[in-house]
């Protein structure tokens, strides 16, 4: 007789809660039922709960109290850069609210990160970027493209010399790198390439405002094509 993952049991206990609690299933402030009472309704162990219920107090959407007691926080105030991926994807298809949002919000950030490069690059900095611009114009199909496209912006935000910039490019990586090929940012790269480059070279020049534009109409012409790829 087999007997199940504890991993693979406590994946699908997290994966169950975490729906309900970003459907509003599970209301903000709402307690729980007791460990016991939700292991049982789950038919797992206390310890494959208790496995679950920790990632989600991780992420900002559980309150997991001594005693037992464990109350849902509202997810839109406290949750992670982690619940993207599962707002994105939860349901088996994307979003398309939420990615019109992520897209948005992915344009304006790379426009400031672009400006701080501007003004901070270093010589290894100008060097790093010219070279992934060239990967992005001579990716040969489109998992290369997506790969040279984040390094590209994983570059600009280390040029940037902020370290909230760098960790926050970080965490979008591990949220969008797993769910490339569904959100295909890097699908126009060939038409794009050029503004890459562009980019780079106003970066090494120091044209604040002119990076900030450059990044932003790259960013935008991503997310248009994005969206129409997608309709």
């Amino acid at each position: 007789m087999s007997v199940p993952n504890s991993g693979l049991v406590s994946d699908r206990v997290f994966d169950d809660l975490l729906r309900r609690v970003l459907a509003d299933e599970y209301l903000a402030g709402e307690r729980l039922p007791t460990q016991r009472a939700l292991a049982a309704e789950q038919g797992v162990t206390l310890s494959s709960l208790r496995e679950a219920l920790k990632r989600l107090e991780q992420m900002g959407l559980l309150d997991v109290r001594h005693g037992d007691a464990t109350y849902v926080r509202d997810w839109r105030e406290h949750g992670t850069l982690d619940v993207l991926a599962h707002l994105l994807l939860g349901s088996g298809s994307l979003n398309a609210d939420v990615l019109r949002d992520v897209l948005e919000a992915r344009s304006m950030t790379l426009r400031e990160i672009a400006g701080l490069a501007a003004a901070r690059a270093d010589e290894d900095d100008d060097r790093a970027l010219a070279q992934l611009a060239a990967d992005v114009a001579g990716a040969q199909d489109m998992a290369a493209a997506t790969a040279a496209d984040y390094a590209f912006f994983a570059a600009l935000a280390k040029a940037s010399h902020n370290i909230v910039f760098v960790l926050l490019l970080n965490a979008i990586g591990d949220v969008y790198l797993p769910h490339a090929a569904a959100i295909p940012v890097a699908a126009e790269h060939a038409a794009l390439a050029p503004r890459y480059a562009q980019l780079a070279a106003t970066v090494q020049s120091g044209e604040v405002e002119a990076a900030r534009r450059t990044a932003f109409e790259l960013a935008e012409a991503q997310r248009h094509a994005v969206l129409e790829l997608l309709r």
